[in-house]
């Protein structure tokens, strides 16, 4: 099977249940695509979270898993730097609980697991589309950054190689991704491959109307998509 039909038959069991895409599914999605994402498992007791968390390796970020829950921070559903068996076990129960009185018809899913990644250059990378130009892909500093600074650039897809290498340039914030100061510079090769991906996602799949991946951890020798949010 190739791809496109892999992401639909995700996208239309979504659909089938009428819920938005959650995380692990977003990713699936992303990988289907070649965009790096760590890797991950979806536990849904505390004896899976520990052997998950076992396997990934230690330390590892736990995040809740549930259609009705998107901002996982303030459900209290979200746990870093877990780095053994015993905060593992009783982090997977404190997630579930606080996604159960934060909202209590909410459907859990379980909790998804990933190795905790040293913290690189956070970077956005996202689609939107537009009614008259079609899928847009946007650019810019991710985390806080791209709610404060909106310092972000545009084009519309497909994207060739020169073009999001251009795109990278053209926010104002270059040159902290060049290595101002001192600091190492981030692979910028990297950065425009997951562009040109998410470009060739936007034109085979219309049922998305909208990604974000925020952040992804940019380094000096790749970058990896570290949270997705896709919406049909």
């Amino acid at each position: 099977m190739d791809r496109v039909a892999k992401a639909r038959e995700i996208i239309e069991k979504a659909r089938a249940e009428n819920r938005p895409l959650v995380e692990p599914e977003a990713k699936e999605i992303l990988q289907l695509y070649g965009v790096p994402v760590p890797e991950f498992k979806v536990a849904t007791n505390e004896e899976e979270a520990v052997q998950f968390a076992r396997e990934i390796g230690y330390p590892v970020v736990m995040k809740i898993v549930s259609p009705q829950i998107i901002h996982k921070s303030d459900a209290g559903g979200v746990k870093v730097n877990i780095k053994s068996d015993e905060e593992a076990k009783e982090a997977f129960n404190t997630i579930m609980k606080n996604a159960k009185n934060y909202k209590p018809d909410a459907n859990l899913w379980g909790v998804i697991i990933y190795r905790m990644l040293p913290l690189g250059k956070e970077i956005i990378i996202g689609m939107i589309r537009d009614p008259q130009f079609g899928p847009a892909i946007m650019f810019g500093l991710g985390g806080i950054f791209v709610e404060i600074l909106k310092d972000v650039s545009f084009r519309v897809a497909p994207i060739s190689k020169d073009e999001a290498l251009e795109m990278i340039k053209e926010i104002k914030a270059y040159p902290i991704l060049a290595g101002a100061r001192g600091e190492k510079p981030v692979n910028t090769e990297a950065l425009a491959e997951i562009i040109m991906k998410v470009g060739e996602l936007a034109l085979e799949l219309p049922e998305v109307k909208e990604l974000d991946i925020n952040p992804v951890f940019a380094y000096e020798d790749s970058a990896v998509a570290v949270d997705a949010r896709i919406l049909l």
